[in-house]
């Protein structure tokens, strides 16, 4: 459905109705930003749902859960849609000069490096100047008032960027007992999302989220055994 069909159904719809109506037209926002990145313009290829999540928690995991169940209204959309049309080519993003900086960050943090590269490849593609509609920028996708909580001045500064996602990626492997799963969920979806449901929520974006950084991580061991050696006998 388009935002324009969403935008003129108001009147012909309950409040209830209505409200669906203009999640789906948030989520419609959402992909056109996204296809910026097929015509040159400067798009995250992952933040769309975390950059939501470190500013509203739950909320955004719940909009995309009643914009999935629209269906009752005659208006459904899959949530996915805007996740899948923000991949833009982030798999062949290179951590390159940031690889000594990333794993650094992950030592200090106590964090496999290689998920902390996976993180990274999924949000941003490696792009210090990455920036999303929802506001999030930085190679680790951080929202202003994360990245002020986090004491990173300038998300836009790789250093303090990934430092920042270090730090906070950290706080949730700690908060969720060292389980990467989780703690990649709630980076995605929100913490309240993950402790709603008692671990990875059942949202198309998030599981595909998690899935993704993990497999970007198992190609960055594969690639970098030095690394992967070093972590195991950490």
């Amino acid at each position: 459905m388009s935002a324009q069909a969403v935008s003129g159904a108001g009147a012909a719809t309950s409040p209830g109705e209505l409200a669906v109506l203009q999640r789906v037209q948030q989520l419609q926002a959402l992909i056109e930003s996204a296809r910026q990145v097929s015509s040159g313009g400067v798009v995250s290829t992952g933040a769309t749902a975390s950059s939501y999540s470190q500013a509203t928690g739950s909320d955004f995991a719940s909009a995309l859960q009643a914009a999935t169940s629209a269906d009752a209204a005659g208006v459904a959309e899959p949530a996915d849609i805007a996740y899948e049309a923000a991949q833009g080519g982030s798999a062949g993003g290179e951590s390159g000069e940031y690889a000594a900086q990333i794993d650094q960050a992950a030592a200090r943090n106590g964090l496999d490096p290689a998920v902390l590269h996976g993180l990274i490849q999924q949000e941003s593609g490696f792009d210090p100047s990455a920036t999303s509609s929802a506001g999030a920028s930085g190679l680790t996708q951080l929202m202003p008032g994360t990245a002020a909580s986090l004491g990173v001045a300038d998300p836009l500064n790789p250093g303090e960027s990934i430092e920042g996602g270090a730090r906070y990626l950290g706080e949730l492997m700690a908060q969720f007992g060292d389980n990467s799963e989780e703690a990649l969920a709630a980076y995605n979806a929100g913490p309240g999302a993950v402790q709603q449901y008692g671990g990875v929520p059942p949202y198309a974006e998030t599981r595909s989220y998690v899935s993704n950084v993990l497999a970007n991580a198992e190609a960055y061991r594969q690639s970098h055994p030095a690394t992967a050696t070093a972590e195991s006998l950490a």
